[in-house]
């Protein structure tokens, strides 16, 4: 279980970086963007992201991208198969009304996760739009979800995949 490396701690970076360029690329006026993760490795996701888009961009102490974080355990679809289920915080300083929304998970693997963020999302507001970064895509999507932006493409039949980060494991890496 988790033995084999998909990502290394370089190429955990080399992909950050992928999905922060591609993101400023897509996303003309930066300024108009708003990055939230999932907890919990999304929200690690999406603050590395955050933070590689804001050098990439120049964006310095100009301004700062509205961040935010989404728990999902209550809008899951298997939360009776749940022993005890653990909630974390749902942080979302601004108002998301007509914002570009960029929704980080760390893997879209059948879509439910994404599925249940855009529920929390949506009693938030409405916003103008709402594009998924993942770090990782393993295919098999269950639902017609797909991700905007995308790290790494890795088809697992495995089953497992576990994202670690250096903020919360002591190491930036995906293994299998």
């Amino acid at each position: 279980m988790a033995n084999t490396i998909i990502l290394n701690e370089k190429s955990f970076q080399n992909a950050i970086c992928r999905i922060a360029n591609d993101i400023i690329i897509d996303n003309k006026n930066i300024q108009k963007i708003a990055i939230v993760g999932i907890h919990s490795h999304g929200v690690c996701v999406a603050k590395k992201i955050l933070i590689k888009i804001t050098r990439l961009a120049d964006i310095g102490d100009k301004y700062q991208i509205p961040f935010g974080t989404l728990d999902i355990t209550l809008y899951r679809d298997d939360l009776n198969d749940l022993k005890i289920p653990v909630i974390k915080d749902t942080i979302i300083p601004f108002d998301i009304n007509n914002k570009s929304i960029v929704l980080v998970d760390d893997v879209l693997y059948t879509g439910r996760t994404v599925r249940a963020a855009l529920d929390v999302l949506m009693d938030f507001g409405r916003p103008k739009s709402i594009k998924l970064a993942v770090l990782i895509d393993r295919g098999s999507h269950e639902l017609p979800i797909k991700a905007d932006y995308v790290g790494v493409r890795h088809n697992n039949a495995k089953g497992f995949i576990k994202v670690k980060c250096v903020e919360t494991d002591g190491v930036d890496g995906v293994y299998e």
